[in-house]
């Protein structure tokens, strides 16, 4: 067969981080799944590609403790029981209790909370310019995914500051054991699982109308029942912070209202600019992708901002469509890793975005965003804007 197209794209590169799409349209251009030289891992990017590797279970999450173990182990241990670091039957073991959590209709339960805790954020605006990420976008989800577990809202911080201290270190480079970001990492996985582990002990004690009381009456041990609340507690709010910061920004930039169909807008902002733009995966046997055979042990990275992307299955990609109809993103992912708390992101973006240009129909930039300047989890650290109640 023919040689495999290559890329040597730096994921640490601030231009990439900027604007990763042109870049990825141009790679994605010369092959569905190409070699990545710097990782050693094959890029997947077309969006059929990338649908079809999700759901082939001959490619699996295989969790690997990041080194030095001793010094990492706080932050390993939380990973390591992760039903998202697994796969099944573990992954069936982990997810099946979190998965029943849910269905007793804490998320739909929530959806009046979501509004009053909006609203309140928007009136303590209200007449004034503001930073959509740090007033709006950021506290909401953090409140609302901690109300859902059943953590105080005096840690909310808290739970941002140890959320974006641990994600940190899925960026490439992250990792000198020296450095910052470690440092900061251990830090947080410590100080995080103290917290959850406190909480879980004092629900077994006093049981709540909470998603933690629920998790503590299942078989999970207690470090798993601490891996998946920390879990979820940074997927549960950390997704949905970025989401709604990119979303609102290529909005802005564009001059674009939701429109009646809130619903789709919602998908449209998971589509357009992905929170998670790479998810990685190892080869559990031998296969191929699109043609391209791997082997088995080979990483495989799902680059899901560029199959959102693909003019092959979304009309004009690059443009933002409020009212899209057709819109089958993988923002969520596709098959066993299939992001559980999609239905909790949802409405809460719905009612989020929903309620913002409601009360501030002329919402405009008031200056430029400021991106975190990270790949693998994009978004914005700030996005200043100008507004006046309706």
């Amino acid at each position: 067969m023919p040689s495999v197209p290559t890329t040597w794209r730096d994921l640490s590169d601030p231009a990439l981080s900027a604007d990763p799409y042109p870049a990825l349209a141009a790679d994605r251009a010369r092959g569905a799944v190409l070699r990545h030289e710097p990782s050693g891992a094959w890029w997947v990017l077309g969006h059929a590609a990338v649908t079809t590797a999700q759901r082939d279970r001959r490619l699996g999450r295989v969790w690997r403790d990041r080194e030095p173990r001793e010094l990492l182990e706080p932050f390993n241990l939380l990973h390591r029981h992760q039903m998202m670091e697994n796969e099944p039957p573990e992954h069936t073991r982990l997810r099946r209790p979190v998965a029943g959590a849910f269905a007793r209709g804490h998320v739909e339960r929530l959806r009046p909370r979501v509004r009053e805790l909006a609203t309140g954020l928007l009136d303590a605006v209200a007449g004034e310019d503001f930073d959509l990420v740090h007033d709006y976008a950021e506290p909401l989800p953090v409140l609302v995914i901690a109300e859902l577990l059943g953590v105080p809202s005096t840690h909310a911080d808290d739970l941002r500051l140890w959320s974006q201290a641990i994600v940190r270190m899925y960026e490439p480079g992250s990792g000198d054991p020296d450095g910052p970001v470690v440092r900061a990492a251990v830090a947080a996985a410590t100080d995080f699982a103290d917290l959850v582990a406190d909480l879980a002990d004092e629900r077994r004690r006093r049981p709540a109308e909470d998603l933690i009381t629920d998790l503590v009456a299942t078989q999970l041990s207690r470090e798993e029942v601490v891996a998946a609340v920390v879990l979820l507690l940074n997927a549960g709010h950390e997704a949905s912070v970025n989401v709604f910061g990119n979303g609102a920004v290529a909005m802005l930039r564009a001059g674009l209202r939701p429109g009646d169909d809130v619903p789709a807008c919602v998908e449209e902002m998971l589509r357009f600019d992905a929170a998670l733009q790479l998810f990685e995966r190892t080869a559990l046997a031998d296969l191929e992708i699109a043609g391209v055979p791997v082997t088995e042990g080979e990483r495989v990275a799902l680059l899901l901002g560029a199959a959102n992307r693909d003019p092959a299955v979304f009309e004009e990609p690059d443009r933002f469509d409020v009212a899209r109809a057709v819109n089958p993103h993988v923002a969520f992912g596709v098959g066993v890793h299939f992001c559980l708390g999609a239905p909790l992101a949802r409405m809460e973006l719905a009612e989020a975005v929903g309620l913002l240009w409601q009360r501030f129909p002329d919402l405009a930039l008031a200056g430029e965003p400021v991106s975190r300047g990270t790949f693998v989890l994009r978004g914005h650290s700030s996005v200043p804007v100008t507004a006046q109640p309706s």
